[in-house]
């Protein structure tokens, strides 16, 4: 029994049983086999939150990295300070995350060299697609500078020999380097204490075994959220209650743009395997070519374009006509705004991360972290939803801002339908639910996890902040 919850801005008392809510009403008897109540104190339940864009493994790995870009390194001489000094505190593989050239300009095997000589060393860029290798990690990995049969990723410099740059071969490097699956208990109860009960995993190269990985985290309790799973056509039917399999994923890069009769019949493909396609696009060329691909091979509901960064009128205008969902990030506009405002192309800059225009255009509309990318806190991709400035205060773009409820409804959409009617607490669903420790009139005035007191998950209390103990009757 959750007591005392405002629920539509009235307050209730809650039942649950079996994971399910079975009663919502005023001054509810307690049962006698009910053990545990739960004094809400008239703060909001909401149904709980789904991050509908994230990378689970990439995010647990990231939480053992050392950040390498902003806002924790901001210039070259603290790079190299960072490093040199995690390079002394322990010996195989350093893992660096978030690196971004405002730091220290584009990084090789030489620059590296020079602040790590002799422990392996791998940095990842901030968007993802990029690993920089010193000259100890490309030992490591077996990967030899003049090697002839390097697959095209491995950048190469003008006398043939690899410069420690890889472009979108994290399998290859992962191959090569081997090791376990990092833990995802951490991940998971950090993502519950910001009321988050449900997860889109968009790894494009999920497989086979990084499905058993998910499914022992599930099975063992370790991730208490429901999981959906986007990966690759070959993954592995497991429609569960806890584990489901999503759109197949691809990965879309400007200057390699596939080729565009291919890229529809991959999407065919999917569609008559019984899967829908989620495409990442984060320029304005990519969503075009996106857009026409999935016209040519026929988009059904459930395709997905996934960031849709950049969105002039036309493309907007292009998706709306047809059956497809954009799943965006807008606390992008908080965290990377101000270097957006140097490094994006002035006639991009208006349409960078919009949400209004696409809900006005009846486009349906879902939030994702896209973690860690980006923090994994959903209410900061809310509340930059809500007034779209960057951390130096910059209004950026041209869009409107959402109002506080539909910036909610970002996270509170089903899985399988992004966009589509947010979720309630009501009698009958899932008790997946998030409890804040204020009214929603104060919550809207300042969306913020700080508010987030307790979450449920399938009807386990797997989240209670410490300074708010439940109450025995």
């Amino acid at each position: 029994m959750i007591r005392d919850a405002e629920v539509a801005g009235t307050c209730v008392d809650v039942r649950i049983e079996d994971a399910r809510v079975t009663e919502v009403g005023a001054a509810l008897a307690r049962h006698p086999t009910e053990s545990d109540v739960y004094d809400a104190a008239g703060g909001a339940l909401l149904a709980g939150l789904h991050d509908h864009h994230i990378h689970l493994h990439a995010l647990a790995a990231a939480d053992a990295s050392l950040r390498c870009g902003p806002p924790d390194v901001r210039d070259e001489a603290q790079l190299a300070s960072a490093l040199r000094n995690a390079a002394r505190e322990g010996s195989g593989w350093l893992r660096g995350v978030a690196y971004h050239e405002s730091v220290a300009g584009a990084l090789d095997r030489h620059r590296l060299d020079a602040w790590v000589p002799e422990r392996p060393l791998r940095v990842q860029h901030r968007s993802g697609s990029a690993w920089m290798l010193n000259s100890a990690g490309l030992a490591a990995a077996d990967i030899v500078p003049d090697a002839r049969d390097l697959p095209p990723g491995v950048e190469r410099d003008g006398d043939g020999r690899a410069t420690g740059r890889l472009f979108r071969l994290d399998d290859w490097v992962r191959d090569r380097i081997g090791g376990a699956g990092p833990d995802l208990a951490a991940v998971g109860a950090r993502l519950a204490a910001f009321g988050v009960t449900g997860l889109t995993d968009a790894t494009a190269d999920n497989d086979a075994s990084a499905l058993a990985r998910f499914r022992a985290a599930s099975d063992s309790g370790a991730l208490p959220q429901r999981l959906r799973v986007m990966g690759r056509l070959d993954l592995p039917a497991c429609d569960g209650d806890r584990v489901s399999i999503g759109c197949v994923k691809i990965l879309l890069d400007e200057p390699r743009l596939p080729d565009f009769d291919a890229l529809a019949e991959r999407i065919r493909a999917a569609h008559a395997a019984g899967r829908s396609v989620a495409i990442h696009c984060v320029t304005r060329a990519e969503g075009v070519f996106s857009v026409e691909a999935f016209r040519r091979a026929g988009a059904i509901v459930g395709d997905r374009l996934e960031h849709a960064s950049v969105a002039p009128p036309e493309l907007v205008s292009l998706v709306a006509g047809l059956p497809l969902t954009v799943v965006t990030q807008p606390h992008f506009l908080r965290e990377r705004g101000d270097a957006y405002r140097e490094d994006v192309a002035p006639e991009d800059r208006p349409w960078l991360y919009r949400a209004r225009a696409w809900r006005d255009a009846g486009v349906p509309l879902g939030g994702g972290s896209d973690a860690p990318f980006g923090s994994p806190d959903p209410w900061r991709a809310m509340a930059a939803a809500v007034d779209r400035r960057t951390e130096a205060g910059h209004v950026l773009g041209g869009d409107a801002p959402l109002s506080p409820e539909d910036a909610l409804a970002l996270f509170t959409t089903p899985a399988e339908a992004p966009g589509g009617a947010p979720r309630r607490v009501a009698v009958g669903a899932s008790a997946d639910l998030c409890l804040l420790d204020r009214p929603w009139r104060a919550a809207r005035a300042g969306l913020t996890s700080e508010a987030v007191r307790a979450t449920w998950c399938a009807g386990r209390l797997v989240y209670d902040r410490p300074s708010a103990p439940a109450r025995s009757e």
